[in-house]
């Protein structure tokens, strides 16, 4: 299959060309030619089939005309090595629980496969030469999961650039600590600066020409499309259960997710499988104090701001990069969008009540992000809808924070335990880009 650009100023691309490239040449978004709608009966049977086995189905929709059947089978074996269950808050409200990965957050999922299949194609490409550079910027969890997900992958070096002094201490322990093939940039800079670095570093031709640079954000087809397996693995979850209305002759359902979000790559992925044939009623994207979404939803106007730090540190994103990738899936239908998908927007007051509300009303732990799409299910779930948010990391990432909030000392898990021991490695640098280049340069 090939890709095009967000920007439909570069020339169309193989899957390999645009995992590689991570961002177009004409600074678009690599986008599907197509996206292929999943035949009747897999829905029909898809409560009889594992995670693995489900995964499989939608990898081969996305990657099978690029990567061989089997070897796509061990990369989606290898990167599900855990399970993304759901469980049941309170009434109709569900919670997709994606915190069970080695990293504890969402982007385990995303981050695993994107490692595998970048090294399948160096692997397979007997031409190759030199390390291929992953840049990655992290708002918090991202550059956890890719750092892990990374880790002792031959051919590869990453390196994660995060805002100083803007992600929590366990976070940071993450990708910090681990050494080997990962660096860890400490940007004197918000998120946003962290990311202007690394579209700067892609555009950048003397820069291109000296090492082969690629992204595991969310901008990379390769990061954020096998985000799409866990809402096909929610549904099939709720249809074992026997506690969704599922109309298999319409190929519709009373599903509703709603989707903690940041830079929107999750709420794509998950806008991906519903074009695939996904039965899903509706969407809400739930917005910490950084509500440009919100906004745009209520205007037809897209204003990016300046992030503003919040609670849900990971949502704190002033110019989501994967707008553009819902603008090219809707044509720019704001009429069609704003049916398609709902806002919801929570201050850190906001947050800190539903955290505290819940866990008395239900003894469940929310994390902050996990807050903001449980309070908008609680706002906008129509009578006899099925409710489903996302919660994307442990609570324990942000320990001293939900501590204080639901008064608990909550466990903190080994694997934590474990990133929290190491030392600190890290590289102050400023959100300059010539400095970053000169860095790039001299390694």
């Amino acid at each position: 299959m090939k890709y095009y650009s967000t920007n439909r100023q570069a020339p169309e691309a193989s899957l390999q060309e645009a995992v590689e490239r991570g961002l177009a040449p004409d600074r678009g978004l690599y986008m599907p030619q197509n996206i292929k709608k999943l035949p009747v009966g897999f829905f029909e049977n898809i409560d009889k089939l594992t995670f693995r086995q489900i995964a499989f189905e939608v990898a081969k929709a996305f990657f099978g005309e690029d990567v061989e059947a089997e070897a796509l089978k061990r990369i989606v074996e290898d990167t599900l090595s855990f399970d993304t269950p759901t469980v049941k808050v309170e009434g109709n409200i569900y919670t997709l629980e994606l915190f069970h990965g080695p990293t504890l957050a969402f982007k385990d999922v995303g981050a695993r496969f994107m490692a595998r299949l970048l090294q399948y194609f160096i692997n397979k490409d007997k031409n190759s030469t030199g390390l291929v550079n992953v840049l990655v910027a992290t708002s918090g969890d991202t550059g956890s999961a890719v750092a892990n997900g990374f880790l002792g992958v031959d051919g590869i070096h990453v390196y994660v650039l995060y805002p100083k002094g803007k992600v929590s201490a366990i976070q940071e322990s993450q990708f910090t600590t681990l050494g080997r093939n990962i660096t860890a940039i400490e940007v004197d800079g918000v998120f946003d600066d962290c990311q202007a670095l690394v579209k700067n570093a892609f555009m950048d031709q003397q820069l291109n020409e000296h090492m082969r640079l690629t992204s595991a954000n969310s901008i990379n087809v390769a990061r954020f499309l096998p985000q799409a397996f866990y809402y096909f693995n929610a549904f099939a979850q709720l249809k074992r259960a026997g506690i969704i209305d599922y109309d298999a002759e319409n190929g519709t359902s009373n599903l509703v997710f709603s989707v903690p979000s940041g830079n929107f790559g999750n709420i794509t992925a998950g806008l991906f499988g519903w074009k695939m044939g996904l039965p899903v009623k509706h969407f809400i994207a739930a917005n910490n104090a950084n509500d440009i979404f919100f906004q745009y939803l209520q205007t037809g106007k897209y204003n990016p701001q300046p992030s503003k730090q919040t609670l849900a540190n990971a949502m704190d994103v002033g110019d989501p990069s994967n707008f553009a990738r819902i603008l090219d899936l809707y044509g720019s239908d704001w009429t069609q969008i704003r049916t398609d998908i709902s806002g919801a927007t929570y201050s850190d007051a906001d947050i800190r009540e539903t955290m505290k509300a819940c866990h008395t009303a239900t003894d469940y732990i929310l994390d902050p992000h996990g807050a903001c799409g449980y309070q908008a299910l609680k706002d906008l779930l129509a009578p006899g809808d099925l409710g489903v948010f996302l919660e994307t990391a442990h609570p324990a990432k942000f320990k001293e924070k939900v501590d204080s909030i639901i008064d608990e000392d909550i466990e903190i898990p080994q694997r934590l335990q474990n990133f929290m021991a190491g030392t600190k490695q890290s590289i102050p640098l400023s959100k300059d880009f010539a400095a970053f280049k000169q860095f790039l340069i001299q390694q």
